[in-house]
């Protein structure tokens, strides 16, 4: 396996204008762009025609995670300034691993009160960049964040006040599949965005085979590469499960040497970070800081839909070691000449 890889040969020049600031007025009309592997053929679609592309008995594996509405703007109780903080994970009742913008700064102790003391926080403690916060309400906090939680929208994606009011209705639906089923990410899995009731539809109506994985999409997924060698960096772990039925459709499909296709990078990693041969047919669950870079081999899925990625970011890196590094550069300069749209909002990209 490669000892070194350079983060510099990673990095692209991407147009700021190319960088999805919405959702499009529906969801399957995207655009897809089609690598071939074998051929090298670099094809430009709508997302709407996906199932053709995928063959009849197919595996087609989604992550049906679910968005919690996380990040909360207040105000330090002390001295009325403004604070944002997003939370990441609960690790015991009340208590919480969250991201509070000028950390560094702030003792334990602070206090912070959000929609006007309807929850309040206060910082117990730092682990590595992330805060330890115990929050104070009364009710429950799943319907309090639904009420005065913004969706953990990427820093990527900036908006002007008023805009960002007018689509914070549009934020709650779109940022979030259509399948989505079980709470707990502080992302999309934005593969997933892409497809409607009719597009799932279409996939079984076209003898394709369609089960589920669960992993919530946490810091790991978006963290930075901060290493110069690529292979140093370590991945933040993040909660996955694959249930028994979908335990099942794996093991049938490998038996029967049908492709399994991977909806996303989260879906990708997960199923690359378990041994199916191990795995019982109740199914698993777990953790996964499975980091996947270019020279390491894959042994469960064959094809990949994913979005268009930042450049240097371990999503970048994923995409290059299936598809490999020089098919994708030319796919992403093809990408920027069409002027495709990047990241969580973006098009979509399906690598056969």
């Amino acid at each position: 396996m490669t000892s070194s890889l350079n983060l510099a040969d990673f990095d692209f020049e991407l147009p700021e204008g190319l960088i999805a600031q919405k959702p499009l007025a529906n969801r399957d009309q995207s655009r897809l762009m089609i690598l071939d592997r074998k051929t090298g053929a670099i094809t430009d679609e709508l997302f709407s025609n996906l199932p053709k592309y995928i063959a009849p008995k197919s595996l087609v594996i989604f992550n049906d995670t679910k968005v919690v509405p996380s990040k909360l703007n207040g105000y330090f109780i002390k001295n009325g300034r403004p604070v944002e903080v997003l939370l990441v994970r609960e690790t015991s009742e009340k208590y919480w691993e969250a991201l509070i913008r000028g950390l560094a700064k702030l003792k334990p102790g602070t206090e912070m009160e959000f929609a006007k003391g309807v929850l309040k926080a206060t910082l117990e403690g730092r682990q590595d960049d992330k805060a330890i916060i115990k929050l104070a309400y009364e009710g429950e906090l799943k319907i309090i964040l639904n009420r005065i939680a913004k969706m953990p929208l990427p820093p990527y994606i900036e908006r002007k006040a008023r805009a960002e009011s007018d689509l914070s209705d549009l934020d709650r639906k779109r940022y979030q599949t259509v399948f989505a089923r079980h709470p707990g990410a502080i992302a999309a899995p934005t593969a997933g965005l892409h497809f409607t009731p009719h597009t799932m539809a279409s996939l079984e109506n076209n003898g394709i085979e369609v089960a589920y994985l669960t992993l919530h999409v946490g810091v790991g997924t978006f963290q930075p590469i901060r290493t110069e060698n690529v292979i140093e960096h370590k991945m933040q772990a993040e909660q996955f499960h694959i249930p028994e039925s979908t335990v099942k459709s794996l093991k049938n499909a490998i038996k029967s040497t049908r492709d399994i296709i991977a909806v996303g990078s989260t879906a990708t990693r997960v199923l690359e970070a378990v041994d199916l041969d191990t795995l019982e047919l109740e199914g698993i669950s777990g953790w996964t800081d499975r980091f996947i870079y270019p020279g390491q081999n894959f042994e469960m899925v064959n094809h990949m839909l994913t979005n268009f990625h930042l450049p240097k970011s371990t999503l970048y890196l994923l995409v290059c070691a299936f598809a490999g590094k020089n098919l994708i550069e030319e796919a992403y300069k093809r990408a920027i000449e069409q002027k495709y749209r990047f990241f969580s909002y973006g098009d979509a990209m399906l690598i056969l």
